[in-house]
């Protein structure tokens, strides 16, 4: 495992984390919490020591199951977590409009993961509302005043937003969407991020699954799955692109670890979070952390499509 300085918070964070949304149970079909543990655990022995979840997935149950990855391991864990989202009706009224709630939602977190500091907190507000973008940033400077979080940040794809959130000098950290399929990020996101020296952490690096190449045009999702709410012809463009990208597939890298060598050959990035709901995802995930990462002429031919 290659590890990298997360921006200006000087944090050493393995390439390639662990997403722990699907584990949550509540946007990516069925979970077994054993299992979980068990791909989480499999992830810290391969290397991996960053671990992202949120108080949403799964109505805290994800931090639930981090919590278990944690025990006795605690000070080898650069933990992130992220607040806003629960309990957030996502309509222009604020909710998290008061240092103290955001604070509040801070200490429930903790409570959930069994710790008293974390590593990274993130808003998970990726809109801008200006009530609780300064109550985020003033739970923030007293957070890290007080000793209980190393570095802050915000998950948005919005540059305005980031740069808003940023007015101060406040972020430490971004976590953004970006892969082969969705490269808005390169535009205005990733240059300013290096040069303001923000830490970048890339969740979506695999397109919700897309760039695994197991999906045909007749793949249907059903039940809980947030994709089952896809554009049908957005999904069979992105199925072609995605056929198109298996000729680069080699016989020591598929095609889920190419889409990982895309965003992390990036200079911008620190981090990919993809998400793995059991062992041998997270063993294939991890594996796109090696050396060397991608030549100039495969990425040419990635971004010519």
């Amino acid at each position: 495992m290659e590890f990298r300085t997360l921006g200006k918070s000087g944090l050493q964070i393995s390439e390639v984390g662990f997403g722990a949304w699907a584990i949550g149970g509540d946007a990516w079909g069925p979970v077994d919490d054993q299992q979980s543990i068990r791909a989480m655990q499999h992830a810290y022995e391969l290397g991996v020591n960053f671990f992202d979840t949120a108080d949403v997935y799964g109505d805290g149950r994800s931090e639930h199951l981090v919590r278990e990855l944690l025990k006795g391991k605690r000070d080898r864990i650069i933990l992130a977590t992220k607040g806003g989202l629960l309990g957030h009706t996502r309509k222009p009224e604020p909710i998290y409009d008061t240092p103290a709630k955001v604070i509040g939602a801070f200490e429930d977190s903790l409570q959930r993961l069994g710790t008293d500091y974390l590593d990274v907190y993130f808003c998970h507000i990726w809109w801008h509302q200006e009530q609780e973008t300064e109550a985020f940033l003033t739970a923030f400077e007293q957070l890290k005043r007080d000793g209980k979080v190393r570095a802050v940040g915000v998950s948005t794809d919005d540059f305005a937003y980031l740069q808003t959130f940023n007015r101060y000098g406040a972020v430490d950290v971004l976590q953004v969407d970006y892969s082969i399929l969705n490269r808005a990020a390169e535009g205005e996101i990733l240059p300013y991020c290096e040069r303001e020296q923000i830490g970048v952490v890339v969740r979506g690096p695999l397109q919700k699954g897309l760039l695994t190449g197991k999906f045909t045009k007749e793949t249907m999702f059903t039940g809980n799955d947030v994709r089952q709410h896809w554009d049908r012809a957005w999904f069979t463009e992105q199925v072609d692109k995605v056929e198109q990208l298996k000729q680069l597939v080699q016989a020591d890298r598929i095609l889920g670890q190419l889409a990982l060598q895309f965003v992390l050959s990036h200079p911008a990035v620190s981090a990919a979070i993809p998400g793995g709901k059991t062992e041998m995802q997270v063993s294939e995930n991890v594996q796109a952390s090696r050396r060397p990462l991608l030549t100039e002429e495969e990425l040419a031919f990635i971004r010519s499509l």
